[in-house]
């Protein structure tokens, strides 16, 4: 090969290994930029996250929520029940926030906070062991009550109209939603056709606080469904053990708190509709006629036990389609604690007195004794 052959190859070599050189320098620059914007990507998305999960969950809230911090609860255990309650937005977050400003030394006890609250006056509230807002009211919900019921007591607090809660309550859409929210209590079963309101039932008897001069009939219903749910998820295990659905568990418990005039008499109760339901025989219990109905009477006539619905228990020989009434823990452990007996009849006195009977001879004598 010729010097100049020579020079020209030496020159090519040089101008490639160049290029490839300059190739591989912006192939680097390319990844160095790319790692440096995902990585201020990264901390940007990080402050962000974190900014949001220091600002209140919901700042027009002001809905009071019932938060118990045991004995002995650590600030993760207490920064899990905060988020868990819907109070903070993040318990990693605020586990780290309070640590990094040294805050310590919380206390145990009952506390109201609402989702409008910052994480500072959480704080604040958690170390002083003070309730953070007073109610300015209060609506006691009776145990046996229906949904027009309850509608009732809420419109006469002025809050909304009997109307607009029984709506709410009927909206199927509303319900749908409620379902996804609380599928531990609620199921398609609300949704049957023969279901004449779907939360019935579900809405649980207590006294409630009222923390704002206006309450929101959707933020009422869901504080009831919580209480409901609390109940029921400390119960589910017998309430798997018994093989009911929640669905039918309520029920249950809802044709006992209808009959009992006392804590005592519920076991015994329960008693008899077991007893009725293993023999086929049909509960035959008043108020699921008057439910079915529709109506309010002191008194059941004969003819009133032939009204045909899937709720009037003188023509099924099963549980009602769906709860009658709200309930009480009461009725419910009775429902799936019974008393261990032979009684399939039962009546009350004049005075509230209750008689079991265990065939419907010793029954009839009762009546004539006590009734007629």
């Amino acid at each position: 090969m010729s010097k100049k052959n020579k020079k020209k190859e030496f020159r090519d070599n040089l101008i490639a290994r160049n290029e490839e050189a300059s190739t591989v320098r912006k192939i680097v620059s390319i990844i160095i930029i790319s790692l440096i914007l995902i990585f201020l990507v990264g901390i940007i998305s990080g402050y962000m996250y974190i900014k949001s999960a220091l600002q209140p969950v919901d700042p027009g809230n002001e809905q009071g929520v019932e938060v118990e911090i045991p004995l002995g609860s650590t600030s993760s255990s207490i920064a899990n029940i905060l988020e868990e309650k819907g109070i903070i937005k993040d318990s990693r977050i605020f586990r780290i926030y309070t640590k990094v400003k040294n805050e310590s030394d919380f206390q145990a006890g009952a506390y109201t906070f609402t989702p409008a609250m910052t994480i500072d006056e959480i704080i604040e509230s958690l170390k002083s062991g003070v309730l953070v807002k007073e109610p300015i009211d209060k609506v006691t919900i009776p145990e046996g009550k229906t949904v027009e019921e309850i509608a009732e007591i809420f419109a006469e607090k002025k809050y909304f109209s009997k109307k607009d809660f029984i709506d709410k309550v009927n909206d199927e859409k509303y319900v749908e939603e409620l379902i996804e929210a609380y599928p531990s209590i609620l199921s398609e079963e609300i949704l049957d056709e023969d279901i004449r309101t779907p939360l019935e039932g579900y809405l649980f008897a207590a006294t409630y606080d009222i923390y704002v001069e206006n309450p929101n009939i959707n933020d009422i219903i869901e504080t009831m469904l919580d209480r409901t749910a609390e109940v029921v998820n400390e119960n589910q295990k017998d309430i798997d053990k018994k093989k009911f659905t929640v669905h039918e568990a309520l029920t249950f418990a809802s044709l006992v708190e209808k009959e009992a005039s006392s804590k005592d008499q519920r076991k015994g109760i329960a008693s008899v509709f077991y007893n009725r339901l293993e023999e086929g025989m049909p509960l035959q219990t008043d108020p699921t006629v008057l439910y079915a109905m529709g109506e309010h009477k002191d008194k059941v006539l004969l003819k009133d036990l032939e009204i045909e619905s899937p709720y009037n228990t003188y023509q099924i020989d099963t549980l009602p389609v769906g709860p009658i009434s709200n309930f009480s823990v009461n009725s419910l452990k009775a429902s799936l604690h019974p008393e261990k007996s032979d009684y399939k009849y039962f009546l009350h006195d004049n005075e509230g007195g209750i008689h079991f009977a265990e065939t419907h001879e010793e029954h009839i004598k009762l009546k004539q004794k006590y009734i007629d």
